[in-house]
């Protein structure tokens, strides 16, 4: 019997297919580890010796920050084509949480050289098991199987209970044992994902289990070749860095890092115009979503803010005090993901009722008005800072604002860009669309690295200015983004040539619930 058939009779997990209990667990524990560890890089890094931190600036601080985000978001394009074309989706999640857990493990020995090898490893592990995993949600599903949204509903409700446990349990730990403990806490979280991946992969019944375009074996050596050479040449580079025969400015890094992103972006989209032989209205819906996409990098460029500078500013300019309970500053971040569970039903609701209005609002409005809501908390802010620029610890109210200002915009964003890629997308496009539209949140990441530079708790007199120009900015693109959705809503509505509404593969809906990215 077709293996896939087997999957599409399967109703184990919730009516679901029993894979995505796999799925589901693996991606809740690997979030725990991501989002656990990632809270505490900045507050790590910016800790004095005596605190138990590397005592680094925050310019260079959110500037490696931005970099590490940035790169995980990067390293899915290679990891996603590893799969595809030597290991398969199963493989490359199973060895992707390895190395996680590796990078995890040794982050937990207190040492500088650990500390920038075990981010080494979970970027090249997060980038090995993240696009792949999610592939393989999709790939649990026949193109007719009414059950494929409710599918991807659980499975983004798992990442965000995993990211609650990781803010909440890692947070703990830092506070009352030490960073190394919190960071140990999120080896162990990857390792539970591992133990019950392992224990549930007869359920996936195939899926993944081989690469869908294999290389020839010729192919393959050569490209395992490349891949071991790249490693080894990485393992050099670092260890050169970390003995000081290299020397690294993080913040000249991260600025080129930026540019090489965004000349990235720039050309392989331009690319598909000029050589992807389009037709006038395929060009026209790539069109729209270029405008999608710009709207995506200015969203989490402020959006990321959340761990870096408004991490920092939790820590020092906040009042954190309850009683005799300190709140571990770390909490604050899990507000995005609480938030985020309690308003997806709402959000969902909303965008249907206006649909059965005949009320469909375009991609590029929708991206432009989570811009605008988001950039809205920055005033926020600016107000809290200019509050703190007293010298005055503000009260935790402020971040609460924040924080749900943020999740409104990235409901309004972050599924309706998504829906907009698989929907826009030439159907023999999807994929590479895709993985060009994950360089914005890479982009974006290492933006933000860069602002939250300066955002210094140390000088908050210049925090309200750097605030109140990052919403001016924000709120200006998403104008512009509005304006220009005018014109690119009818290009939305051409039909595809191929006849298709829709794209294999294309499983994200703008109706759904989102889930950390």
């Amino acid at each position: 019997m077709d293996p896939k058939n087997i999957v599409d009779k399967d109703a184990s997990f919730f009516g679901q297919p029993g894979g995505l209990q796999t799925l589901f667990f693996t991606e809740m524990w690997e979030r725990m580890s991501y989002y656990g560890m990632r809270a505490l890089l900045v507050l790590f890094m910016t800790a004095s010796l005596q605190e138990g931190g590397l005592a680094i600036t925050v310019a260079s601080a959110t500037a490696i920050y931005g970099l590490y985000t940035g790169a995980v978001y990067f390293m899915g394009l290679p990891g996603g084509w590893i799969a595809d074309r030597l290991l398969g989706g199963q493989r490359a999640t199973w060895y992707g949480g390895i190395i996680i857990m590796l990078g995890h493990i040794v982050l937990a020995i207190p040492s500088v050289a650990s500390f920038y090898i075990g981010m080494i490893l979970v970027v090249l592990g997060t980038g090995l098991l993240k696009p792949n995993i999610t592939a393989m949600v999709g790939q649990l599903y026949s193109s007719n199987d009414d059950r494929r949204d409710g599918g991807y509903t659980l499975y983004y409700m798992g990442i965000n209970i995993g990211s609650i446990i990781g803010y909440f349990v890692t947070g703990y730990l830092q506070e009352s044992a030490g960073y190394h403990w919190g960071f140990g806490a999120a080896a162990v979280g990857m390792a539970l994902g591992l133990i019950q991946y392992k224990i549930t992969q007869p359920k996936l019944k195939g899926v993944g289990a081989e690469p869908p375009k294999p290389l020839s074996p010729q192919g393959a050596k050569r490209s395992w070749g490349i891949i071991v050479a790249l490693l080894a040449g990485l393992a050099v580079f670092t260890v050169a860095a970390l003995k000081g025969i290299v020397t690294i400015n993080p913040v000249i890094v991260a600025e080129n890092v930026a540019i090489v992103f965004t000349v990235i972006f720039f050309v392989y989209y331009l690319s598909i115009f000029l050589f992807g032989k389009l037709t006038k209205d395929e060009m026209k819906r790539l069109g729209a979503l270029f405008l999608v996409c710009i709207a995506s990098t200015m969203f989490w460029a402020g959006f990321e803010q959340a761990g870096s500078s408004f991490n920092l500013f939790a820590r020092d300019l906040t009042d954190r005090v309850i009683g005799d309970f300190t709140i571990p500053t770390t909490w604050f971040q899990s507000l995005n993901s609480i938030f985020l569970v309690t308003l997806s039903p709402f959000f969902a609701a909303l965008w249907i009722n206006l649909s059965k209005r005949m009320i469909n609002p375009s991609y590029g409005f929708k991206s432009a008005l989570g811009l605008i809501i988001m950039a809205t908390g920055f005033i926020v802010m600016f107000f809290a800072s200019q509050a703190a620029a007293s010298g005055l610890k503000v009260a935790p109210y402020w971040l609460v604002a924040v924080y749900f200002i943020h999740t409104v915009g990235e409901l309004c964003l972050s599924p309706v860009a998504l829906s907009a890629v698989s929907k826009l997308s030439p159907k023999r496009m999807a994929g590479q669309l895709m993985g060009v539209f994950v360089l914005t949140y890479a982009m974006g990441n290492v933006i933000a690295g860069l602002l939250a530079g300066g955002l210094d708790p140390e000088n908050p007199q210049a925090m309200p200015e750097l605030y109140w120009t990052i919403f001016v900015f924000g709120v200006s693109v998403g104008a512009v983004v509005f304006v220009l959705a005018f014109f690119t809503r009818k290009w939305e509505k051409l039909a595809p040539d191929d006849g298709e509404d829709d794209h294999p593969g294309a499983v994200i809906d703008a109706n759904e619930p989102v889930g950390k990215p």
